[in-house]
């Protein structure tokens, strides 16, 4: 057998063991491609068996030619005269079938060479359209996959067959930091065929994303006892999400946040310390907004339905909580709600702006916020109204605390 047959059959050895294509398909890729070669050979492969067995990479071809008196063959790919039958088979008679094996060989060392070309060609395109197609149905889903490469606007993760995800700069939370052979969570956010190449694109920033790991953490949503309406994110800042039970019993926030915040934790943590709101949706819009524009407590709002617009009255201490660093709060809850919300300072009331102590839980501990609420010290101003020693003397805190917390109060009204 020559080498080059003995390099078809090997590329024929890699195609059985390939990973992502069914039997089926080898078979009639690998049909194909023989009965391309039998038809440049011959000029027809109708008379022709293939036959292939993926399992041990073997194949056969048989060629079927009916015996014809001679001088009366009309066409020398269908049929073969008594006289050329006779030396090859002396048994056989006018109207018989004369069924040859055709050897690999005999197609010549160009040919084959060409077949094994097409046939790992065709395996690269079938890989491709199976990894499209595997991915296509998988939008939305949560996958792990290892950090293969990190490049400066994206990085190149693995899944566990080694197919390729990419998760651009844009969709990854702006304080995540991988290096290679990390293991990453995230959601498979669009799949698109790009020149022949499947390109799948991974998020971590999707508000899917979030919803994907609550479903993880909380068995009731899982279970569809919960529904989350809505979910709206700046990520790494803050989330809102809004979640309704169909069932009296369950209160679907207490389920969700879990006993100490055991459920949201997790969540929490995955992204990188996102505050989250859940809040209870419900239809009447005034008390929806006033949900969500938690922490803050409303005194009053004014709503005009027709341009989608909310006049939100505060106490004057209450205005920075609504709004939150950054803005983050009040965008979101306008995005949560679908409604334009302004915040007005309520009339009557002269006072400085004051914060809640809440507004500062991503630059100071919750352990100590609750330390200094213990107090009766719950916005920035009422600690900065202590001295330092009164506050070493009430509290459990250290004074290197103390003063770091009261330096980190003072620089929000500078």
């Amino acid at each position: 057998m020559s080498t080059t047959t003995i390099n078809l059959i090997d590329s024929f050895q890699e195609f059985k063991d390939f990973k992502n294509i069914d039997r089926p398909t080898v078979i009639s890729v690998l049909e194909e491609v023989f009965r391309s070669m039998l038809r440049k050979k011959y000029g027809t492969d109708e008379n022709c068996d293939v036959i292939v067995n993926p399992d041990n990479g073997d194949l056969e071809i048989w060629r079927t030619r009916k015996v014809m008196e001679d001088g009366f063959s009309e066409d020398d790919d269908l049929e073969i005269e008594l006289a050329e039958v006779s030396k090859l088979d002396n048994t056989l008679e006018v109207g018989d079938d004369y069924i040859e094996q055709i050897t690999l060989e005999s197609f010549g060392r160009r040919a084959i060479l060409a077949a094994r070309q097409t046939l790992v060609s065709k395996v690269l395109e079938l890989e491709k359209d199976e990894i499209f197609k595997k991915y296509k149905d998988r939008v939305g889903e949560i996958i792990t996959g290892e950090v293969y490469q990190v490049w400066k606007k994206e990085t190149l993760v693995l899944d566990d067959e080694g197919n390729e995800l990419l998760m651009p700069k844009t969709e990854q939370i702006p304080a995540d930091y991988f290096k290679k052979g990390d293991s990453v969570r995230a959601v498979i956010s669009k799949v698109e065929m790009i020149n022949a190449n499947p390109k799948i694109i991974i998020s971590r920033t999707a508000p899917d994303f979030l919803q994907r790991l609550f479903e993880l953490e909380v068995p009731e949503i899982f279970d569809g006892l919960i529904t989350v309406k809505k979910i709206v994110r700046e990520p790494g800042e803050r989330a809102k999400v809004a979640v309704e039970s169909y069932d009296d019993r369950i209160d679907p926030v207490g389920a969700c946040v879990g006993m100490k915040g055991s459920r949201i934790h997790g969540i929490v943590r995955e992204l990188k310390n996102e505050n989250i709101d859940v809040i209870n949706f419900t239809n009447n819009i005034s008390l929806y907004i006033t949900r969500a524009l938690s922490p803050a407590k409303i005194t009053s709002i004014k709503l005009d339905d027709e341009t989608k617009h909310a006049s939100v009255y505060l106490k004057p201490d209450q205005v920075s909580l609504a709004i939150g660093r950054g803005g983050h709060n009040i965008k979101l809850a306008g995005k949560l709600t679908g409604y334009e919300i302004d915040v007005y300072r309520e009339a009557g009331e002269e006072s400085d702006e004051d914060v809640d102590l809440e507004e500062f839980s991503d630059e100071i501990d919750s352990w100590i916020i609750d330390e200094l609420k213990a107090i009766g010290c719950d916005t920035a101003k009422s600690v900065l109204a202590l001295s330092v020693e009164d506050l070493v003397k009430r509290t459990d805190l250290e004074e290197e605390t103390i003063k770091e917390v009261v330096q980190i109060l003072q620089s929000e009204f500078e």
